[in-house]
């Protein structure tokens, strides 16, 4: 799927009140370092829509959130959204600062999200399913 004119459509993103003030922390704080990732983040904090954290539905992807997504070709892959210092690619670990991060952050089971990758390819995945961290699980 391209999206090489025009901007891509956005979907409803859902965030918990607690992901939204460290995410829009630690975006705010990468603005002098990394300024189109912070600004991406910023974007996603900006436009979703923010509820308790005990309110949050269990089809919504948070930090912490085991995601099974689906490719354009059809092909599936588990990962992890983490904070940039949980990261690891061997153990499918995904930083929310990754373009790839940022787009699934919010999204619900049947969204597609996409993102442009570093290269400035167009990609996007369908969220399939969404395991939500475990309580206690999270780190704050």
């Amino acid at each position: 799927m391209q999206h090489a004119t025009g901007p891509r459509p956005l979907s409803r993103i859902l965030i918990s009140d607690t992901d939204h003030e460290r995410l829009t922390g630690l975006a705010r704080a990468l603005l002098d370092r990394a300024p189109e990732t912070a600004e991406e983040l910023l974007f996603e904090m900006d436009r979703a829509v923010v509820t308790d954290a005990a309110a949050m539905p269990a089809d919504v992807v948070r930090m912490g959130s085991i995601v099974t997504v689906r490719g354009e070709g059809g092909e599936t892959q588990r990962i992890m959204l983490v904070y940039p210092g949980e990261a690891d690619i061997a153990e499918n670990r995904i930083s929310v600062l990754t373009p790839m991060g940022t787009a699934l952050i919010g999204a619900a089971i049947g969204q597609a999200v996409c993102w442009s990758s570093r290269g400035g390819r167009e990609l996007s995945v369908t969220v399939e399913a969404v395991d939500t961290p475990a309580s206690g699980a999270q780190r704050r």
